[in-house]
């Protein structure tokens, strides 16, 4: 009886996995004339898409809405107290040593010097995000060099 009751919930899982892709399939809709765009900005990294709605912010004059994520009500304890396993690594401040810390960004992210530079300058005016879900050592090492350049950084 016992295997019978684990074979029904590895059935049921795909079936609620299949819903959910079906669900976020449906709701967006993109039409014809935008579809090689979504294609291009699907195949972009984080970073870069960043970059872009900052572009787009200050070309256009407006600003994207930041997405606030509800807690469950009556969340159990034993959320809070379940340790993250991935961090995402955000430089605040750059400090002094700017040349120093577009080199740290550099070997972090593999980016060219053009790229890491202009990150850099935006972490200047607003956060900007290093490398997202990074492992809890990795993300503390990323710190460490970006602490050895005089950056600041928030893993989050």
């Amino acid at each position: 009886m016992a295997e019978e009751k684990k074979d029904e919930k590895k059935e049921e899982t795909p079936k609620e996995d299949k819903k959910t892709e079906e669900a976020e399939e449906e709701t967006v809709e993109v039409p014809t004339k935008f579809k090689k765009l979504v294609e291009e900005i699907e195949q972009m990294q984080v970073i870069d898409l960043a970059e872009l709605v900052k572009i787009l912010e200050k070309k256009f004059g407006v600003s994207s809405a930041p997405v606030a994520v509800a807690a469950p009500a009556g969340g159990a304890p034993a959320d809070a107290v379940e340790e993250k396993s991935s961090f995402n690594v955000e430089l605040t401040a750059i400090g002094e040593k700017k040349i120093d810390v577009i080199k740290a960004v550099r070997d972090i992210t593999q980016k060219g010097l053009k790229e890491s530079k202009d990150l850099v300058d935006a972490a200047a005016s607003a956060p900007q995000m290093i490398k997202e879900n990074a492992k809890k050592e990795e993300a503390e090492e990323i710190k460490k060099q970006f602490e050895a350049a005089g950056a600041t950084v928030e893993l989050k």
